[in-house]
């Protein structure tokens, strides 16, 4: 019994210390600071921000200042508690991820927070983000370096509107056992368009004094404007595992160096980065430029048919052509053709097929329905299309013969007469000059009212008129829109933006960062290509310096869109992201979208 009070006892006199310790905690004053692991970053790495409460904590996650080029993502909290002396102290810490989106010196400005009611506010930050470098030749040849990159292009001379596939190899050390969680950081190019990205087969180099497993990725590039561009630097992060210390020194696991690299290995998170590469791009020349001449830049080849060959006028032809080649086959169009004067036009269908893995090869096929509108003509005129070849500096053109028709008037044909049957052997039945008088006149039965004055026969006359009014209209509208190419664009852009949001917000929804981002983009191409009048593959972020500023349009649009265009490029490699932060972005989009549809072009 003695002992049971004495444990009591003991126990009471705990929870008392106790509950004064934490009353002296309290009691203490709450900070609140915010820290940056580091202070200075190259572009494509990532800075961590911690916003630390001691004493207290606040009511809800901290709201971070939005800070332009800069990307603030929360990551989660983490806390400390401790008990020496006699006094209690409790540290909450909120981490916040840094991400720049390009060169230069930010301030993180001062933050507010309410903690038991008070306000409390922390000391602005200074974030400075510099140049990312690619290693020297010295250090590569040497084998220092775990892992680098390397960009090259195919050619030096490159003119306006061309595409080249260029090649980024990837070189691993001999003794790199793993390389995950590979992807790009930033891809800046200044006038170029990087496009689709394809990993060729991997194989063994020697380098200097060390061997290499090279890695090469063939990208499509764009040149979409003259004079000076540049590529690059390329920079991405990727987790490298080397082998430990403690396990070279292993007796039996030094001996599987492959087989068993999963044990005793060290991680390693790395940043690569590649060289700048500036060209001159030449605009393409004026001298010799074709009448017809669409923007069609590359190396191509045509075949032309059309049928059916005898019609009368008003019929449907079909001519087909087929445009193969490499180049810019996505934004070739058929060009006008003065000498189809006499046939009345629609708008063509098109189908590209590419068969190549970087799609810079292929057919495109365009069917055009054309209609000859008098019985005078007698052969389709020849189809011409040029472009420019950047091989040989020159423009080509290509033309095909005419496809002779017999065209045939559209009159009416009378309809055939049947003759009556010829039975000789049957005798005529004699004409009845008088014929009896009817005996019964049957029921007499009250007239009704006059067929003009009924209501049904009114309406039934009135119903002509209407169709024939509504097929005016109809084919006022249908005329308007086939000469208005500009306003049947808009339409069919407005259309595909009320298709492509409920898409975001379905792929938001389901987490699917890929499909989210690749409509966000194309999205982006087709709203500002309608505005600027211009083909959607060609649109980059540079035509917002290009294009938007010169239109004035307004700096809050300027910068929404520049934030749009480097969540795309960075989403394309990047890991994926969570519905709510995929759903933040839906807002930011439409806001874009109206500052855009509110620029005159």
């Amino acid at each position: 019994m003695d002992g049971w009070l004495k444990n009591k006892f003991v126990h009471g006199a705990f929870m008392v210390l106790a509950a004064l310790s934490l009353g002296v905690a309290r009691s203490g004053a709450t900070t609140f600071t915010a820290s940056l692991d580091r202070d200075t970053i190259a572009l494509g790495e990532s800075a961590t921000l911690a916003l630390t409460f001691e004493g207290s904590q606040p009511k809800g996650t901290p709201q971070i200042t939005s800070v332009p080029g800069l990307q603030i993502a929360y990551v989660g909290p983490s806390s400390q508690f401790s008990f020496i002396n006699g006094q209690t102290s409790s540290t909450i810490t909120y981490h916040f991820s840094v991400a720049p989106t390009h060169v230069g010196i930010f301030t993180i400005p001062g933050m507010t927070a309410m903690v038991d009611g008070q306000p409390l506010t922390c000391q602005p930050l200074k974030l400075t983000v510099t140049q990312p470098n690619a290693p020297p030749a010295q250090a590569i040849n040497s084998g220092s370096e775990i892992a680098f990159m390397k960009l090259t292009l195919p050619k030096e001379k490159v003119y306006a509107g061309e595409v080249l596939a260029a090649r980024l190899d990837i070189y691993l050390r001999d003794d790199v056992r793993n390389f995950a969680n590979f992807h790009f950081t930033a891809t800046p190019a200044e006038g170029v368009a990087v496009g689709k990205m394809v990993e060729g087969g991997r194989q063994q180099v020697q380098i200097g004094s060390r061997l290499y497993t090279d890695i090469p990725l063939s990208l499509v590039l764009n040149i979409v404007k003259s004079g000076p561009v540049s590529v690059g630097p390329f920079t991405a992060d990727a987790l490298i595992v080397l082998p430990s210390a403690n396990r070279q020194r292993d007796p039996f696991f030094g001996q599987f160096p492959d087989a068993f690299g999963m044990f005793g290995g060290e991680q390693k998170q790395i940043t690569l980065a590649t060289e700048t590469l500036n060209l001159v791009s030449q605009p393409l020349p004026a001298e010799d430029r074709p009448a017809n001449f669409n923007g069609a830049v590359g190396q191509f080849s045509m075949a032309v048919s059309a049928g059916p060959t005898n019609v009368a006028v008003g019929d449907p032809i079909t001519v087909r052509i087929q445009i193969s080649g490499r180049g810019t086959l996505d934004s070739v169009l058929l060009p006008d053709q003065p000498a189809w004067r006499d046939f009345k036009t629609f708008p063509p269908t098109q189908n590209l097929k590419t068969s190549d893995a970087l799609g810079l090869q292929g057919t495109k096929t365009f069917e055009q329905i054309v209609a000859p509108q008098n019985t005078d003509i007698r052969e389709l005129p020849a189809f011409s299309f040029s472009y420019f070849d950047p091989e040989a500096g020159t423009y080509r053109t290509l033309a095909e013969p005419p496809v002779q028709l017999a065209v045939q008037s559209a009159g009416a044909t009378p309809n055939p007469v049947i003759a009556p049957p010829n039975t000789p052997n049957t005798p005529a039945p004699p004409p009845r000059d008088i014929l009896p008088i009817k005996e019964q006149l049957g029921t007499l039965v009250r007239p009704g009212a006059p067929l003009l004055m009924r209501p049904g026969f009114l309406v039934a006359q009135g119903l002509p008129v209407l169709a024939w009014l509504a097929a005016v209209v109809w084919r006022k509208r249908a005329d308007h829109l086939a000469n208005n190419p500009r306003l049947r664009r808009q339409r069919y852009v407005a259309q595909l933006l009320r298709e492509g949001m409920a898409e975001l917000r379905r792929f938001a929804a389901e987490n699917k960062s890929d499909d989210f981002f690749a409509t966000l983009f194309r999205l982006l191409q087709e709203q500002l290509g309608e505005r600027l009048d211009c083909p959607a593959s060609s649109i980059t972020e540079a035509v917002i310096d290009e294009r938007l500023v010169r239109l004035g349009a307004p700096e809050t649009t300027l910068t929404g869109l520049r934030e749009l265009f480097q969540l795309c490029n960075q989403a394309r490699y990047a890991p994926l992201r969570t519905s709510g932060e995929l759903a933040a972005v839906i807002p930011q989009f439409e806001n874009a979208v109206r500052g855009v549809q509110e620029v005159r072009a």
